[in-house]
């Protein structure tokens, strides 16, 4: 097992923050986040700094939503590389699957910031539905918007990503965070 040899990975998987629809005009990767979007992903900062969860590495898609909702955390995690990436716009779980399988195998953790279907897909796929009960429930439920999901892998590298080599450890959403519901 991995975890005895020291080899454990953390990825957390961000939904981007609640965007905004206001302007009818603006294309789908072109949306910014909504004032309560803002918000939520700066909760969401707090939380991620108070817990310590800090990643060596961030993925983010390139789509104006998921680049506010980085730069929110960025802001308490200024020394974590980002890395911006189009392909992760309207990636599936395969694609992120793919992506993440490519990364530096002494690479201990990272963030992936992006959009649901493909991170729920993928938190599922890896994590086969295993983990903390409480997280597992939450998961189960709905993946919000602003919603942070915690998988620690058994793996050696990230070469080593497969189905079940993950647990939740961890699900957090923006009514965790503020007790208000959470509609998308």
């Amino acid at each position: 097992m991995a975890e005895a040899e020291g080899t454990m990975r953390k990825l957390f998987l961000l939904r981007h923050a609640k965007s905004s629809w206001d302007d009818p005009v603006l294309a789908d990767f072109d949306r910014p986040l909504s004032r309560r979007g803002h918000e939520a992903a700066v909760r969401l900062a707090a939380f991620v700094e108070r817990y310590g969860l800090t990643p060596k590495l961030a993925l983010v898609s390139t789509a104006r939503r998921t680049r506010e909702t980085w730069e929110a955390l960025a802001r308490i995690m200024p020394t974590v590389p980002a890395s911006y990436e189009p392909g992760l716009y309207a990636a599936g779980q395969s694609d992120l699957f793919q992506r993440l399988q490519k990364l530096d195998p002494p690479l201990e953790s990272v963030i992936l910031v992006g959009h649901n279907p493909g991170l729920e897909r993928l938190a599922d796929f890896l994590s086969n539905r295993q983990g903390e009960p409480v997280a597992l429930d939450r998961m189960a439920r709905k993946y919000p918007t602003g919603a942070l999901a915690e998988l620690t892998l058994d793996i050696a590298g990230w070469d080593e990503l497969e189905c079940g080599c993950g647990r939740i450890t961890c699900f957090t959403r923006p009514v965790d965070l503020n007790g208000e519901d959470d509609d998308d």
